[in-house]
């Protein structure tokens, strides 16, 4: 008779000890051998692209069948440019610099003492995410670079490509001579096990979340540990009555709809009402295939526009629909972002540097661009070479958050003696 799985609270258990023990030694693994591992895991994953993509595949056709949402069938699909671009993340990180060690800043007081705030690791990270199989390597990879160990627990829709990736980071840290323990998956569709994470005091430090409202919302309402939220991406284009016409046009359908699945794609467009041409990035979004739902201003100017009800304004389409609205200048687009953004990304496009720079100091969001596509929000995109999230809370770490946002940093104090009066 098989062996029964153990039961989530034992599986967590146990692999939160394992980590607990892995990360003991990666903290003080070289940089040198860290990398070693990604290295080898990179080759891994092309030498095994053919096993992972038809894992992948039959995920994709397990996600049809369920009726999943196209935007979340394009989180999930893997093809040979997505796997390779995987397999490039992971040497990418690789290739940073090591935070771990690293000394913040240092001073000598008075007295004689020596103190400097030093780079150590978080300990054990949890990683709990939906949809997107490259998290699997991105969260592992910036977790062993960073001197973590990492529990990773994927939505039951990429069970088989999230399986396929890990045995390669697998075969990658075998190479190097590091535990296995040190990149986790947990096995078990059970929802159980994600809320014995979300308890497990002592074991995981924390708990980075990458999903729907309603993971997140999970993940804060139960969780134990420390939480890194990446929020849902409602970010704003604005287009200012100074606006280059033709660069309007083109970042309004590009942050809209290169990819509409992912968090970082435009979900609003605001034209401001000065502007000398509204009707051309609204005709070349809809041309492109966005459905567009818009306020009576913007309906005004085309009638294929439909009418927004007060919802459009705070959703997180993820497909080819886009609100938009039509504002009284920088002020009325800030007064709207203020009002519906989820202070993950929003762009302003303009020629005046004044206006910029108002929206830029005045938006209070993770991310704020200046005449930019908001598709560049990506950890790979600003050179960290990957990402375990975007968090857009304000404390801890902000916006992409890479090696340096899993660390934290310890008091070094080098004396000669002195004992306090």
């Amino acid at each position: 008779m098989l062996n029964s799985p153990p039961d989530p609270v034992t599986l967590i258990a146990t692999m939160g000890m394992r980590a607990r023990a892995a990360a003991q030694t990666l903290a003080a693994t070289p940089t040198a051998t860290k990398a070693q591992a990604l290295h080898a895991g990179a080759r891994a994953i092309r030498a095994s692209a053919d096993a992972i993509l038809a894992a992948n595949a039959d995920d994709v056709a397990r996600a049809e069948d369920n009726g999943l949402t196209k935007a979340m069938v394009d989180r999930l699909t893997l093809n040979p440019s997505r796997l390779e671009g995987i397999a490039t993340g992971l040497e990418a990180v690789a290739a940073l610099p090591d935070p771990v060690g690293q000394v913040i800043d240092a001073s000598v007081r008075p007295n004689g003492l020596k103190l400097a705030r030093v780079r150590v690791p978080l300990g054990v990270v949890g990683i709990i995410f939906e949809s997107r199989p490259n998290v699997t390597a991105d969260a592992g990879a910036l977790a062993l670079m960073s001197g973590n160990a990492a529990i990773l627990r994927g939505g039951s829709e990429a069970t088989a490509s999230n399986a396929a990736i890990h045995g390669a980071l697998v075969e990658g840290l075998r190479e190097a001579g590091l535990p296995e323990a040190a990149i986790q998956l947990v096995g078990t569709t059970d929802r159980a096990a994600v809320g014995e994470m979300l308890k497990a005091q002592g074991l995981i430090d924390i708990i980075v979340p990458r999903g729907g409202k309603s993971l997140v919302a999970r993940v804060q309402e139960e969780a134990r540990v420390p939480v890194l939220a990446h929020l849902d991406g409602l970010c704003h284009t604005y287009i200012d009555a100074s606006a280059d016409p033709e660069m309007a046009i083109k970042l309004a359908v590009n942050a809209k709809m290169r990819r509409t699945g992912i968090c970082g794609a435009t979900e609003t467009l605001l034209i401001d009402r000065a502007y000398a041409d509204p009707k051309a990035p609204i005709a070349a979004l809809l041309d492109a295939g966005c459905e567009l739902r818009g306020d009576a201003d913007a309906r005004a100017l085309d009638a294929r526009v439909a009418a927004a009800n007060p919802d459009d304004w705070d959703t997180e389409y993820l497909d080819a629909i886009c609100a938009v609205g039509i504002v009284d200048g920088v002020d009325g687009a800030m007064a709207h972002i203020a009002r519906h953004s989820s202070h993950h990304t929003d762009a302003i496009v303009a020629e005046d540097a004044a206006i910029a720079e108002r929206f830029l100091n005045g938006v209070d969001s993770a991310i704020v661009m200046w005449n930019a596509s908001t598709q560049f929000a990506d950890g790979g995109e600003f050179g960290l070479g990957a990402e375990i999230g975007i968090s857009t809370g304000r404390l801890h770490a902000r916006g992409p958050v890479a090696l340096e946002g899993l660390t934290t940093y310890k008091w070094v104090v080098r004396g000669a003696g002195q004992a306090r009066l």
